[in-house]
């Protein structure tokens, strides 16, 4: 769904992983083909699948899934979730146990937001969560803070944390790959003299953009001399 130029399809290297993830993403995000990390998640990991929608409460897939797999949790903020990033590896093994079903909501975070408050189903799931202490290198997207993370980091930092309790055995490296990618070639595009969105003052120290700013003055990605 992209151009030539800036095909990421190279860059995938799907391989897999004992739990399966469940993206249920909003049908926003879900048009969104050309550079939503949640499309992306999905060629990454062999054992996931996208199921797209808002309430999910009568979704037969989702409650399929419910109904057969008990190890089910939903990946979302909260402190009082069970927190991975804290927790002894004996504690994630009983928690989690072996190839557990993780959903994940993708989507903006009002629209997440939304997506839970309607999905009945989705409430009643055990939620795990992690402390977050990386910067997104989402920088061409507005986000509330530098903190938070795209679809794809977020998996990625599960599955390091998994790892590190020894429930996953799959090689992380590469997984932001595609990602980083996608990025440098926006980046690049940006930076084109030829390009419409050139600024020839552009520095390339890039500032985290603010999604709920309300001033009508148009976010940027460089600082400008």
């Amino acid at each position: 769904m992209r151009p030539s130029s800036t095909c990421i399809c190279k860059h995938i290297s799907p391989f897999k992983t004992k739990a399966r993830f469940i993206i249920l993403m909003h049908p926003k995000e879900y048009k969104k083909e050309k550079n939503g990390t949640g499309h992306m998640t999905k060629l990454q990991l062999k054992n996931s699948e996208i199921i797209v929608g808002v309430d999910f409460t009568n979704n037969n897939r989702v409650n399929e899934i419910l109904t057969r797999e008990k190890n089910s949790f939903l990946l979302y903020p909260g402190k009082d979730n069970f927190n991975l990033s804290i927790r002894e590896s004996s504690e994630i093994d009983s928690f989690i146990g072996t190839n557990p079903h993780i959903f994940i909501l993708d989507g903006t975070w009002p629209c997440a937001r939304k997506m839970l408050k309607l999905s009945k189903n989705l409430q009643n799931l055990k939620r795990v969560s992690f402390d977050n202490k990386i910067k997104s290198k989402f920088i061409i997207k507005q986000q509330p803070n530098s903190l938070c993370l795209s679809t794809i980091e977020s998996v990625y930092t599960v599955l390091n944390l998994l790892k590190e309790g020894d429930l996953e055995q799959c090689e992380t490296k590469d997984f932001l790959i595609p990602f980083e990618k996608m990025i440098e070639h926006q980046l690049e595009y940006l930076l084109n003299p030829n390009s419409k969105n050139y600024s020839s003052t552009a520095k390339k120290t890039i500032i985290t953009k603010d999604m709920y700013k309300k001033s009508t003055e148009r976010n940027i990605i460089f600082e400008l001399e």
